[in-house]
């Protein structure tokens, strides 16, 4: 598969959040799709092959591979909507989910506006804001909304008549614009406005418009109002912007620049945001050279490639100032026939993305220059896959182990391990036939897989893609004779001895030596010492409570209340066997008593 080709760069990708693309021969963008974590989701299509005849097409057409980090999946949901958008993908299905996330509209088409949670923009002549990103967010900033500004959350036509606000008016969320003696058009009018202000993110121009007044409504000793006007401007000033970065209506059009340089060269970063939105990411690439060392000459360098066959909008967002950044600012503006200005963020929402910026151009600085080794455990999989001619890539490892001491509290323990990682949620353990004494292993281990996995075709559960066996040829015999009983022939099992680490199948009379320094052994190891030490953690519990049992357990007629009332009575176990039938009798009765004293005789 041509994904294969690509084996190492994924490898080496971050377990972060964020957006992969995959692209053809051609260049041509043939799938995006979003990521809790980069490596492990794009290491799945490794294996993917025969899960759906789409999937194998994109695989057979994969080239290359680039991805764009976030900070969360939200922001990923989002970046991957705007450049499905952009670029149309053919292997992509737009809103697979088809799940429309909501925006707050200001119904400023109406006499007295309210903010109410739309699902979609129509143009209807109110303002809208958004999308939100999770839904509830919407929800809480419409809930700010009536907090700070007093904009009505009813539907009630208002006509300024009525005669007593409600409740709203009370507990300080609304104007009351139904009583025009309590609000005036004008003042709601400007409630209005500061909402606006407020939800397109321009919470700088708000903030200033809020102090003047505050400033004014003192100056006139309208001191509760000054107060209302100060605990809202506090809480704009305070407020983050909650909408994420990869959507959010503050950033309007402007590009934004992240560099990273080395000795190898220099990555640079450029993230085009329009109305809002992060619609699409490219790099431009400097090797290593006299001028690729420093960051303003990096970036001078860059602005005037990328602008050279483009017009620049009217912000660009940068981390230092460029080399000649007046001059080149000139030239911007000249390229685009109107002001350009060169922007410095310090902080807030816009540095955050100049960060994000950074973080891209130094992932894409590593996957172009460092040439680290790949992932011990993926090349792991693969050698075990083809060492034992396994069907698929064993992603699912199970592995048995017992652990007993002269077959006195035979337990066993079942751990698993998916892609490389240990998953703990999924362990087992298991008590094999309390009371008995089993000659060897053989019997205890073909018990547990019979039990183990009789459970899982009773409930449907997945198989492993390999079933390792703490054991020789004798552990994997039983362990082999136990699967067919249950009609499990096609399970592959493997024996891992100790000592030599010798690996045995039942396909060969002779055992397989791995490379005892190549990561498929390792592996096998780690899942098999890992099995061992639970099962040896749980034996030692039950060797600690077969212990702490008390010799009364196993007299007739004895129970938990007559073990406490002797012991108490007596003292200990030593002073139950030295008291006389007659001390036993007045305290438990005279039959118990002739038990107690049968008990300790044939003892």
């Amino acid at each position: 598969m041509a994904i294969h080709d690509l084996k190492e760069q994924i490898a080496r990708l971050p377990e972060q959040p964020g957006v992969y693309l995959y692209a053809n021969a051609q260049g041509d963008t043939i799938y995006i799709g979003k990521a809790r974590s980069l490596r492990d989701r794009v290491r799945s299509y490794l294996g993917a092959r025969g899960q759906h005849a789409k999937t194998d097409a994109l695989l057979d057409e994969v080239t290359s591979l680039s991805v764009i980090l976030t900070d969360s999946v939200v922001e990923a949901l989002a970046l991957e909507d705007s450049l499905v958008k952009q670029r149309t993908p053919k292997y992509n299905i737009r809103l697979r989910d088809d799940k429309h996330y909501p925006y707050l509209q200001l119904t400023t088409g109406e006499d007295v506006p309210r903010v109410m949670v739309a699902r979609s923009v129509e143009r209807d002549g109110h303002v809208y804001a958004g999308p939100f990103l999770p839904a509830r967010l919407a929800r809480k900033t419409k809930d700010l909304t009536h907090r700070l500004f007093g904009i009505r959350s009813c539907n009630e036509v208002i006509t300024g008549r009525r005669d007593r606000p409600c409740l709203e008016y009370d507990i300080k969320r609304c104007l009351a614009p139904c009583v025009a003696d309590l609000c005036s058009s004008e003042r709601y009018a400007q409630a209005v406005d500061d909402t606006r202000l407020f939800l397109e993110g321009r919470t700088e121009e708000l903030g200033q418009h809020l102090e003047t007044r505050m400033r004014q409504a003192a100056a006139d000793e309208r001191f509760e109002e000054a107060a209302a006007l100060r605990d809202a401007l506090r809480t704009v000033q305070t407020l983050e912007e909650r909408q994420q970065k990869m959507s959010s209506v503050a950033l309007g059009d402007r590009d934004v620049f992240g560099v990273k340089v080395g000795p190898s060269g220099a990555v640079v970063q450029v993230f085009q945001v329009r109305h809002g939105r992060v619609v699409e990411r490219f790099e431009v690439v400097a090797e290593a050279g006299p001028d690729a060392d420093q960051v303003p000459g990096v970036l001078a360098a860059a602005m005037a490639h990328v602008y050279a066959d483009q017009a620049p909008p009217g912000e660009l967002h940068l981390p230092e100032w460029p080399d000649e950044y007046e001059a080149l600012e000139q030239w911007l503006s000249d390229r685009a026939g109107r002001k350009v200005r060169c922007v410095l963020p310090q902080r807030g929402d816009k540095r955050g993305l100049i960060d994000l910026a950074r973080r891209n151009a130094e992932l894409a600085y590593r996957a172009r220059f460092d040439q680290g080794p790949g992932t011990a455990q993926y090349e792991a999989l693969e050698t075990l896959q083809a060492a034992l001619r396994l069907p698929q890539l064993p992603r699912r490892i199970e592995c048995v182990d017992i652990s007993t001491i002269q077959g006195s509290e035979t337990v066993a323990s079942m751990v698993v391990c998916e892609d490389g990682r240990l998953k703990r949620s999924e362990y087992r353990r298991f008590r094999v036939a309390r009371g008995e004494r089993f000659l060897d292993d053989f019997a205890a281990m073909g018990q547990v897989v019979k039990r183990h996995f009789a459970r899982k075709v009773a409930h449907d559960a997945p198989l492993p893609h390999l079933l390792v066996i703490d054991g020789g040829k004798g552990q994997l015999a039983a362990a082999y004779e136990s699967l067919e009983s249950l009609g499990l022939v096609q399970l592959v099992a493997v024996g891992l001895a100790k000592k030599e680490e010798l690996v045995f199948t039942r396909d060969h009379d002779q055992p397989l030596a791995l490379d005892r320094h190549g990561p498929a052994l390792r592996l096998l190891q780690r899942i098999r010492d890992e099995a061992h030490r639970f099962a040896v953690t749980y034996h030692r519990q039950a060797r600690t409570q077969r212990d702490l049992r008390s010799a009364l357990d196993e007299v007739p007629g004895i129970g938990s209340r007559r073990r406490r009332t002797l012991l108490t009575r007596f003292g200990s176990i030593a002073g139950v066997r030295r008291a006389s039938l007659e001390e036993l009798s007045a305290v438990v009765g005279p039959k118990a008593a002739a038990a107690i004293c049968e008990h300790f005789a044939r003892a």
